[in-house]
């Protein structure tokens, strides 16, 4: 656990201007973020509890929710593979146009994902030539589930990769050409060196990934078509009932997607606490063979076996 040392008064802020911060931060999470999410649920259940399950038990809204969930489990393993592949192209190769590479990854985030969804309709839709090319041979992308996945996988695949690699860039391969020179193949490289050193990194994109893809709506709005029962997810399925003056369903829909984005945030808690326990862990091991090689008290005082300490978990923090 790194120590942390008490700042010289004449370096902190007046108390006034600590409380005042803390106070304009937690008004602004009270009326953007905790007072809309508590509305949600009290207008879901304004009605009592029968009717905001009869809201979600109807047949187009477990449609809707089989299709997220759907739609989710075959995003999230894509963006899984893809952005380790990424990650790994992008850290440890050097290559005439990897910066473009690098540019272009980061472009689901400059694009708007409506833009998105019209770029899918142009290159596959019933007008053009690759689209009509596929409709003829039985296969529909556009206003279908191929075109929902499409559309989620592109506005989410920078994320696990940009989680990555940072980490990557941070580690180095040193372990992994060991491992090399040592004579294990490549895959028992990647699958005893590599995927343990970035597994918090890679659980915390999937994280990301998961959340952004349940509550996509922009892409999926434009590829979908807004066929009830077939292709509306539970983002479309909510603006329909909303502009249908069905506010119970449509907030019984949203209550739904808030529980499963908490969901996702309480994991990704866990798994962050799980993560700086494991580091904790293991500096604590660390000192204490580097103290069984070097017995410190032995030839110096109190305070110089403290300041190294101190020294030690400044550096690993």
């Amino acid at each position: 656990m790194r120590v942390l040392q008490a700042k010289p008064s004449h370096l902190t802020e007046p108390k006034w201007v600590q409380y005042s911060l803390i106070t304009a931060v937690v008004l602004f999470l009270l009326l953007v973020l905790i007072i809309p999410l508590i509305s949600i649920f009290s207008e879901a259940l304004s009605r009592g509890w029968d009717l905001y399950v009869e809201a979600l038990s109807d047949p187009d809204a477990v449609a809707a929710i089989k299709l997220t969930l759907l739609t989710v489990a075959i995003v999230v393993p894509l963006n899984a593979v893809i952005g380790i592949a990424m990650a790994w192209l992008l850290t440890r190769y050097d290559f005439r146009g990897k910066q473009l590479f690098t540019t272009l990854l980061d472009l689901p985030f400059a694009v708007s994902p409506v833009v998105a969804g019209l770029m899918f309709v142009l290159l596959f839709g019933a007008h053009s030539v690759f689209g009509s090319w596929l409709e003829s041979h039985g296969v529909q992308i556009i206003f279908a589930v191929p075109g929902i996945v499409l559309a989620t996988l592109f506005v989410t695949f920078p994320f696990i990769a940009r989680e990555i690699m940072p980490l990557m860039q941070s580690q180095g391969d040193q372990e992994e050409q060991a491992a090399l020179i040592l004579g294990a193949s490549g895959w028992k490289m990647f699958w005893k060196i590599t995927l343990p050193n970035i597994k918090w990194a890679l659980l915390y994109g999937i994280m990301l990934t998961n959340a952004r893809a349940m509550g996509e709506f922009g892409a999926v709005s434009v590829v979908s078509g807004h066929i009830r029962g077939l292709t509306n997810t539970i983002p479309l399925q909510v603006e329909i009932l909303y502009n249908e003056y069905n506010f119970v369903g449509a907030f019984a829909m949203a209550s739904l997607l808030a529980v499963l984005a908490l969901i996702t945030l309480v994991l990704q808690h866990v798994f962050s606490y799980l993560q700086h326990r494991k580091y904790d862990l293991g500096l604590a091991r660390e000192e204490e063979s580097i103290e069984s090689v070097v017995p410190f008290e032995k030839y110096h005082n109190e305070s110089t076996v403290q300041s190294f300490h101190v020294g030690m978990r400044e550096v690993r923090a």
